[in-house]
Order: structure tokens, then sequence, then C-alpha cells
């Protein structure tokens, strides 16, 4: 790190990142919490072509502060956010960016909602994810990890820290499934894996803490339907997913009844994702009958 006004200070590290990050985070949360009563919401178009979407104040406050924090401390990387399809490439040829989804659950927050709404960012470099961070706002609950970790840390009110962890008995008996959608909107392979789980709960808003769910052990799996991937949706829940160890399935290719595992891409701008999508993890798997 360089300084107009003090020596060298040193190589930027992982845990370096990790800090901001987290303060990041925190700074978005307080500013979104602070708009609850008195936020201004406009229409904005959707990913339908209608204006059925929107934004508010606290959306573009939050961003705000994440594109501060970045500019300043990490002027050589790119970002991709949400609000006002922001893109700043990085300095150099597939350099490190940041996506950022500055408020998660919009609907949710404009409802006044006391769940499903959260704030996202994740950091990418080759192709990986190698930081990500998953604030809930109503419960001052952080989820992520940093560069160079091996872990994920839950930290509760901001400050308390734990390593979540996959305890040994998981059977798909014991927990419920996750469903974004009602249980008839998919297919029926989807829903021949969802009855081998004690029952399944259906849940939107907020992606991120809807995942949280999963990463808490709250539920066993979750199921979505076609829909459309973005990178400040799919980028961090994505890079927190694989470092518990959670796998991503897919139907058949080919047309049969089994589903593949696979890869999900890291996308830098928003694309339709036209087949359903189990996540679990990889110690689960084995109790599913296919």
């Amino acid at each position: 790190m360089k300084s107009k006004s003090a020596p060298y200070m040193g190589k930027v590290n992982g845990h370096i990142i990790g800090r901001i990050l987290k303060e990041t985070v925190r700074r978005a949360t307080t500013a979104i919490q602070s708009e609850r009563l008195i936020f201004d919401a406009k229409a904005k178009e959707g990913y339908t072509g209608n204006m059925d979407d929107v934004f508010t104040s606290a959306d573009t406050k939050a961003q705000e502060i994440y594109l501060r924090a970045f500019t300043e401390c990490f002027p050589e990387y790119g970002v991709i956010g949400e609000e006002g399809s922001l893109v700043i490439q990085p300095k150099r040829k597939n350099g490190p960016y940041f996506t950022v989804d500055s408020l998660d659950g919009t609907k949710a927050f404009v409802r006044r909602q006391s769940h499903g709404v959260g704030t996202m960012v994740a950091l990418v470099h080759g192709k990986k994810v190698i930081s990500a961070y998953v604030g809930d706002i109503n419960t001052n609950e952080v989820y992520g990890f940093r560069p160079d970790s091996d872990t994920v840390h839950r930290i509760t009110q901001l400050d308390t820290v734990e390593t979540l962890k996959v305890e040994p008995d998981t059977h798909p008996k014991k927990k419920y499934a996750l469903l974004r959608n009602p249980l008839a909107k998919y297919s029926a392979g989807a829903q021949g894996l969802v009855g081998q789980f004690k029952d399944h709960e259906v849940i939107g808003s907020s992606i991120g803490t809807w995942m949280a769910m999963l990463w808490k052990r709250e539920v066993g799996a979750l199921f979505l339907g076609p829909g459309i991937e973005t990178p400040w949706d799919s980028t961090p829940i994505i890079g927190i997913s694989k470092k518990l160890g959670y796998l991503f399935l897919r139907p058949d290719v080919k047309g049969g009844s089994n589903w593949d595992l696979f890869d999900p891409p890291l996308p830098k701008e928003a694309f339709h994702r036209n087949h359903e999508m189990m996540v679990i993890h990889g110690r689960d798997l084995e109790h599913l009958k296919w």
C-alpha cells in the first residue's frame, strides 16, 4: 500500500480485504436501517421489460457507500453493481472485480417486512469468488469469508463471530426443503426430490438471506426454478455455498430422471437460466434416491 504522506505500508492481504468488506457491509446496513421510515421509492424496469420493479433511496445510499470504499481502497479493481447499471472495468485486463447488491430484497424493504432484506458483496479474481459477504438487515447478521480463508463465519450483532459448520447427522428426512416458488411450479423430477425431505417451505424476497437458511442448516436443500441470474445476486451466494461444501445440481441435460452436478457460472451480466437448480451439501447427496 502506498500513501502520499506516509512510508510504504506493506502489501494488501486477505485480512485487510476482509476487514474492509465487513466494515463496508456494516455501514451499508446502518444506512439502509436509517431509511426505513423516510425512504423514497420509484418504479424501474424489471427483467420482463415492464415497470414492475422498484428501487429506493436506501438502495442508492448503500451503493454509494460500497462504491466509495471500492474506489478509495481498491482503485484498480472493477465493480459491477445493480443500481444504475453500474460497471467499472478493472484497470488491468482480467483483473479482480467486485459485485454488489446494495439492497437485496427491495420490495420486502418497501413493505417494511421483518425478514428477507439483505445487502451483498463479492470479490472475484481469476474466475473464482475469493471473498463474499451477505448481511441481513433485520437481524444484523453477516455471513462470509475473506480471501485465503478456509472457513465461513456467521457474525451476529455484527461483532460475535462463529464458524459455520455442517453437523454429521444431516439425513434429508430430518430436514425441510426450501423453495422459491410453490411446489406445483416445479417439474415432476424436482417434486420427487422435494418429497424425500421431511416437508418443504416456500419463501421469497432476498436471495442472500434465503440462502443463509441453508448455510445455517435450518433447511436441508434449496430448489430454484428457471429464472434470471445476475452478477450481484449469483456471485456471493455461489462463493459462500461452495466454500461451505455445497453442490449445485440440475436436471439431466439428456432428459433423463437423474440430476447432474454442474458448476454455476459467475455472470458479468444478467442472463436467463433455463433449468431448475438444487443446492445441497455433499454429505447429504448420498441419502437421496434417484
